[in-house]
């Protein structure tokens, strides 16, 4: 399913995080890695960091493509992710209240085409998957994304649901019971009072998973001036340090 990764890179530790990452999923799945360094305007030329990814994938037994860039990193990995599966980068931290992202992050994950993963501070073996459910059409992809990974990594599927009105929140998640019942997958639905980036943190935690599926739209309001709308999967990656695979 994910024959085709792409990560940045872009010289710090995130980004290295992030690049080992698709080293796991790439010899997991057999992919081919493309990896992108985009130079900013105004900054060195740090390009020479494609050749020793180019090793590292090569000793991984991988095949690597590298891309040289100048520009925009979002825009430009957006253009590129348009030919691969997935599109890996990393974050700057897991439960800071800032911005935890960092701008080039938050903006692929609006406009980005295809599913991007936001890795967390050291590679997962993402053995555990786990769904942030709001009933909503992306969430309803990032289940189907989720169902197709467990299938092959024999993973139980987990879906997280955060709804104060535990009655409605049964009803939410009965739709991904009964689409998960006509699977090959076996499941555990999870209903819980609060935020959802706390209610799905808390559930991680305790069941101890360690790769989270989440669409990339759940948007909801949460107390802030009006007009102001907070994403769901922006505030679960504030939450979490695993691997969280935003669906579009």
């Amino acid at each position: 399913m994910f024959t085709r990764l792409l990560v940045g890179l872009d010289g710090s530790p995130r980004a290295d995080s992030a690049f080992e990452q698709a080293v796991l999923l790439g010899q997991r799945f057999g992919s081919t890695v493309v990896v992108a360094y985009v130079r900013e305007p105004g900054r060195a030329d740090e390009r020479g960091m494609l050749e020793r990814a180019r090793e590292r994938l090569l000793a991984a037994g991988l095949t690597p493509e590298t891309v040289a860039e100048q520009g925009e990193p979002d825009v430009l990995l957006a253009r590129l992710a348009s030919g691969a599966d997935a599109v890996l980068v990393g974050r700057r931290g897991a439960t800071t209240k800032g911005d935890a992202l960092g701008p080039t992050v938050a903006s692929l994950i609006r406009i980005a085409e295809r599913c991007v993963i936001v890795c967390g501070g050291q590679p997962s073996p993402m053995r555990s998957c786990a769904v942030a459910f709001d009933g909503g059409d992306t969430s309803r992809r990032a289940l189907d994304l989720a169902v197709r990974f467990a299938s092959i990594v024999e993973s139980t599927v987990h879906v997280i649901h955060a709804n104060d009105d535990r009655t409605a929140g049964l009803q939410v998640v009965g739709s991904a019971e009964a689409a998960l019942s006509m699977q090959r997958v076996a499941f555990v639905t999870h209903v819980e009072p609060g935020k959802p980036g706390a209610v799905v943190a808390q559930v991680i935690k305790r069941i101890r998973c360690d790769a989270l599926f989440a669409g990339a739209h759940m948007e909801i309001r949460e107390g802030r001036p009006s007009g102001v709308v907070v994403s769901h999967a922006e505030e679960i990656l504030r939450h979490t340090d695993i691997p969280v695979v935003i669906q579009p």
